[in-house]
């Protein structure tokens, strides 16, 4: 036997199987499609960070599909252009060949994506932000998911802020699309379901330069507080600067929309003492998660910023479950991975929560967000009730 043709001839088997091995790792792709440019632009850089740091996680641990790589492909839905977002979600598909979607974001451009862009080619959706209780009933084919509660809960958790506070009268205004009008519609039903007062309810535009008239009309129904259910980097910040400046009122309600650091650094310390509300809970795995996001340098506390990284998490382990990368084949498995039974799976163990679905085990993904999906596919919802005190957005309880 020729002993150095028995080594080469081995060498080179080595070298082939090692090449088959690498060429037959999958290349996973998962669309981020937010607001990256739009009336929530300063929330949304944030947002895209929790879920890549899950795409992150799982792409470095090779334990997804015998060693899949997971890359994410941001996309601007812009929040409020439709057409804009179905492009850019249609770009994702088609050209870039993502595997599912984590977004859209904003509830309008979420519906119009779902109909026009997933549905038609099969593409699972889970938005972390997107709200609006019409998602609730849409037709979906089983596609669409979200980490974030309807707004349906949301209103009524608004009232008890507000009831628990000793308000009893409210004039609201919202932007004037699904996501506003959807929850002031949820709100107001349930403040005056538990005795409250609704003095107006008023739409409003965004993209304006003076809102002195809308304003106006606020000011002469009155009210103890303004609730004002816009967008932070748009109307809803118009409104509150021209309540301020014309004295129409001095506290405001803010819900989810309008909950972030960049807003009491706009409009300074006469922002003082408003309130409200969003997504976001005080679970253990919110204290993992923004441990993991400050080494990775972002804000985990800011809104919607864990419910994205569960979004992709659960789409990467709803594969795992189902053993294919298949929006059609994964669609099947996210319900599944998100409740029990199953061993509970915190930000930071998505190997582990891998491991345990590729040995035939089940996980309960608690994540970031304490994911619980009840319905259609949406979360039971948590809150994060907050003040603004000396500037910052305060934690006052969680509900």
């Amino acid at each position: 036997m020729n002993l150095g043709r028995l080594k080469k001839t081995f060498l080179a088997a080595t070298i082939f199987m090692a090449g088959t091995s690498l060429a037959e790792a999958e290349e996973i792709k998962i669309g981020i499609l937010l607001g990256f440019t739009g009336p929530i632009e300063s929330l949304t850089p944030g947002i895209g960070s929790g879920a890549e740091l899950a795409i992150q996680e799982v792409s470095d641990s090779g334990a997804l599909l015998d060693g899949a790589t997971v890359s994410g492909i941001r996309a601007d839905s812009t929040c409020i252009d439709a057409a804009a977002a179905t492009t850019a979600a249609e770009r994702l598909v088609t050209a870039d060949q993502v595997n599912a979607i984590m977004g859209a974001d904003c509830s309008g451009v979420t519906g119009a994506v779902l109909q026009n862009v997933a549905r038609p080619n099969g593409i699972v959706m889970i938005s972390p932000s997107a709200t609006s209780p019409g998602l609730s009933t849409a037709e979906d084919d089983g596609l669409f998911f979200r980490t974030a509660p309807s707004d349906a809960r949301q209103g009524q958790v608004m009232t008890d802020v507000i009831m628990d506070r000793g308000i009893k009268s409210v004039a609201l205004t919202y932007t004037n699309n699904d996501y506003g009008k959807g929850l002031a519609d949820s709100f107001q039903a349930a403040f005056e379901a538990a005795g409250g007062e609704v003095t107006i309810n008023a739409p409003h535009e965004d993209g304006k330069a003076d809102y002195s008239a809308e304003v106006g009309a606020l000011a002469a129904a009155g009210g103890d507080v303004l609730v004002v259910a816009g967008y932070i980097d748009q109307g809803g910040r118009g409104i509150i600067q021209g309540s301020l400046d014309s004295g129409a009122f001095d506290m405001f309600v803010l819900p989810d929309g309008m909950i972030g650091e960049s807003l009491p650094q706009a409009i300074g310390p006469d922002l003082d003492g408003s309130f409200g509300q969003a997504p976001g809970t005080d679970s253990p795995g919110l204290a993992k998660f923004t441990e993991l996001a400050s080494a990775a340098g972002f804000d985990g506390s800011a809104p919607f910023v864990g419910e994205a990284y569960d979004a992709a998490a659960l789409i990467l382990l709803a594969m795992q479950a189902a053993g294919s990368s298949s929006s059609q084949d994964l669609k099947e498995q996210v319900m599944n991975v998100a409740n029990a039974p199953g061993e509970m799976i915190y930000p930071g163990e998505l190997a582990k929560g891998l491991e345990i679905l590729a040995g035939g085990g089940d996980v309960d993904y608690v994540g970031a967000s304490a994911v619980e999906m009840i319905g259609g596919g949406e979360s039971a919802g948590n809150y994060r009730e907050i003040e603004i005190q000396d500037g910052a957005l305060q934690t006052v309880r969680f509900r």
